[in-house]
């Protein structure tokens, strides 16, 4: 097994709940354990790739009892700028990733521990193998949709919000006999959306995985009134697209187009069609900031000690996940590239299906398939 003296720790992707968390347990179980040191590496990769190295040891005296509880992470984080084709203020692109190898190597460093999502942890696999750099990966999106792990830090932070936005909404909606919709995040999956529309009592909850149709909403949104009940709460993920396939995006400042503006779609839609008023809701970047939840301390808490285990052990290029009431580890190489998608047969969706909640179209099966 490899000496490891100088651990690194980094955080890469969207922030959220649960990275202080993580973060805290990596320094006490390397220091605790195995008496390393650690080394917090700023912003992502750009804290190795930058000169002078941005960066900071990490010592037990830093993790007072709040670090816990408090959201985003200490160390800052980036979603932008691949190091392999850097974007550099001429609007050329650059590969910079020998720097982020040879800011490695100038720190010290034996290993490195990497908390991100799945485009986070394929591009830091790729950079650590391209530097021969042992990595161990830690996965955090309040999507929830890394491969191979049943949940991921932030994930239920992210959920709990989406409850209490609906629970606010709900006696608004009852007040003025209103059709809420509540979008929520997820890009190309709908972990979010169904778990706090089922949570919260959604009458609708529209996912990316399944396909939907106004009609449909209509239909359900009417049913609700003859029970008798004056008002219907919708929730649907921001990455999904109109009835015709579209993919409503939006763009701040000038910079990319992102995912956004299906919730406005819909009431645009629906409000010819159903006998109320429609409001919207995004919640947005609401749902990665906040205290994070029991769920999410506790899973940072058993991913972070797994992942320093793992160094100590000399088992590089995996990645710690939850499977089965436990924590494991897994080939990352089996993880990045194929997301977790919502299963449109599954517990959930057949949980929501039996609560009488709209989930988008069924899908018919033939004699043959049954």
């Amino acid at each position: 097994m490899p000496k490891v003296h100088r651990l690194g720790v980094l955080t890469s992707g969207g922030d959220c709940a649960g990275l202080n968390a993580a973060i805290r347990a990596v320094v006490h179980r390397a220091v605790y354990g195995y008496g390393w040191t650690v080394h917090g590496i700023r912003d992502g990769s750009l804290g190795l790739m930058n000169r002078p190295i941005e960066h900071q040891e990490l010592t037990l005296d830093l993790f007072d009892s709040n670090l816990l509880r408090m959201g985003g992470t200490m160390l800052g984080t980036t979603n932008k700028g691949d190091p392999f084709a850097f974007p550099m203020p001429d609007g050329s692109l650059k590969d910079r990733s020998g720097e982020f190898v040879e800011g490695f190597h100038m720190l010290g460093l034996d290993a490195l521990i990497v908390i991100g999502g799945d485009g986070s942890l394929k591009i830091l696999d790729l950079l650590c193998k391209k530097g021969g750099l042992p990595m161990v990966g830690v996965p955090k999106t309040i999507d929830n949709d890394v491969h191979l792990t049943e949940f991921a830090i932030g994930f239920s932070t992210a959920v709990n919000v989406v409850v209490d936005a609906l629970d606010r909404l709900q006696p608004t909606a009852a007040s003025h006999h209103r059709v809420m919709i509540l979008e929520v995040m997820g890009r190309d999956a709908g972990h979010i959306a169904l778990s706090g529309g089922i949570a919260g009592g959604a009458d609708v909850i529209l996912i990316p995985e399944i396909p939907y149709s106004l009609a449909g909403i209509v239909k359900k949104i009417e049913d609700v009134r003859r029970s008798g009940r004056n008002h219907a709460l919708v929730v649907v993920a921001e990455g999904c697209r109109t009835e015709d396939g579209a993919t409503p995006t939006v763009t701040w400042g000038g910079q990319q187009a992102r995912y956004g503006g299906i919730g406005h779609y819909l009431a645009e839609r629906l409000s010819g069609r159903v006998n109320a008023e429609v409001r919207v809701t995004v919640l947005g970047h609401l749902q990665r900031g906040g205290q994070p939840s029991m769920r999410d301390r506790l899973l940072a808490s058993s991913f972070g000690v797994h992942a320093v285990d793992l160094v100590a052990r000399g088992k590089f290029n995996r990645m710690v996940a939850w499977q089965d009431r436990g924590v494991v580890d897994v080939p990352i190489s089996k993880v990045v590239g194929s997301a977790r998608h919502v299963e449109p047969d599954g517990a959930l969706v057949h949980t929501a299906r039996g609560l009488g909640t709209y989930v988008g179209e069924e899908q018919l099966v033939s004699a043959e398939q049954a």
